[in-house]
Parts: C-alpha cells; structure tokens; sequence
C-alpha cells in the first residue's frame, strides 16, 4: 500500500505530537491528575482514527486506481490503439442523453484523438429493461458514425441463454462492428426475428433485441451530438 506525501505528512505531524505528549517531563505533570487516565485513552483513540483515515484514503486511491485500468482495458476493448494518443480518460465531455433512454441523464464520452483531431469517441451505456435487468455495455464509434466496438460490462441475464452477449460465450456482440446509422436502415436495426439483421438466441430473444435496441439508440445519440463530439 503505497502513501503519498500528504498521508506521510499527516503521520510525521502525528508523531511529533505524540513525542511531545509522551516526554516524561510532560507525563509527570499529568500522572496526578485526575484526567491522566482519560487522557491516556483519549490519545490512544486519535491514534486509532488518524491511522484508519490515512487507510482508508490509501485504500480509496488504490480502488480508484483498479477502477481506472478496468476502465482503460475497456476501453481498448472498442477503441483501436491505433486511432489516438492522447489519454481517453482525460480528455471526456458530457453529454446530455436522458431522452435516449440508455441509462442515465448525463453521459460522459471519451474522446480519441490522434496529432489533435478526434477520430473516435467511446461512451458507456444501459439497455435498461433486458430480460433479467439493466444490460451495462460500452460502444467506440469512429468519425462517420461506425461502430468500432460494443461490449458487455455487466449484466443478470440468464447463464447458458441471455450470456451469449458476453464475447467470452459467443461472438455475437461482434455483429455490431461496422455498422452505422447510416449503412443499416431503422427498420434493420432489430434480432432477426423481427425482420432484423441481427441473430437472436435460442431461447433468449429478448437479451439480444433490448440490447440490439439499446445499441442504437447510442448511435442517435452520437448522430444527434456528432458537432460537438468531433470538436
């Protein structure tokens, strides 16, 4: 567990008081008293919570610190290394996306950019009403509104059916690459069952149609912000 400077700080100003708390010069004058006793408690309680906070603002950072590579791995996932070289998750704006339906109000994009010129943005998004709850994926989309990538982050649905849509069971959610708003009609952008383009599963339809959905309603979303995204 690695501390910064201002935890060490925080302990050497600890330290010090305590030093001069525990002087036998200091003690002596406070062992007749009355309040010795308590305050011999009192001092061992500020130690206790002084090192529990320096902990757990450790333990904060390290956390944030995972959250940020699962985040970046991601990320690659569907956004090629190739298109960019700057740091995705520092260069991001926030979109308003609460008529889109895709989980949230605000969604944060992330912008790559490659000498200066955004060549794609990737963002997290919900199909909120799959067959056992809310489908958490994220989409990488490139300058003319194709998709480059969708995975799933996380979901409920059913083990052996509705989990084909992790790539890790099945390649499914790699029928999306490529595709635009543009290249696939509205009325395509559906399972097969529905006259769509996209397989559904045996006994599962609808995971692959709410997430089908869901996919292309982020699309609207880029078509409809593309000025302000490609900026």
């Amino acid at each position: 567990m690695k501390l910064t400077p201002a935890h060490r700080e925080k302990i050497a100003a600890l330290l010090a008081y305590l030093n001069r708390w525990l002087a036998p010069d200091n003690l002596a004058t406070l062992r007749p008293k009355l309040a010795f006793q308590t305050g011999i408690l009192a001092g061992f309680s500020l130690i206790a919570s002084v090192l529990l906070g320096v902990t757990n603002c450790t333990t904060q950072d390290s956390i944030q610190q995972r959250l940020d590579e699962d985040l970046k791995s991601s990320l690659a996932e569907v956004v090629p290394a190739n298109l960019y070289d700057n740091d995705l998750l520092q260069d991001t704006v926030n979109i308003p996306s609460a008529k889109y339906n895709i989980g949230s109000a605000q969604t944060l994009v992330y912008k790559a950019k490659k000498a200066g010129e955004v060549t794609a943005v990737a963002f997290k998004f919900t199909a909120p009403d799959g067959y056992s709850g809310a489908i958490d994926m994220i989409i990488g989309i490139n300058r003319a509104g194709e998709i480059l990538g969708v995975r799933v982050l996380s979901h409920k649905e059913t083990p052996g059916l509705g989990d084909k849509i992790e790539l890790a069971k099945s390649p499914w959610i790699l029928s999306f690459n490529g595709f635009s708003l543009a290249n696939l009609s509205p009325e395509k952008w559906a399972v097969k069952k529905d006259g769509g383009q996209f397989d559904q599963f045996a006994g599962a339809t609808i995971t692959p149609r709410k997430s089908v959905q869901a996919t292309q309603r982020s699309l609207q979303l880029f078509q409809d912000e593309k000025d302000t995204l490609l900026q």
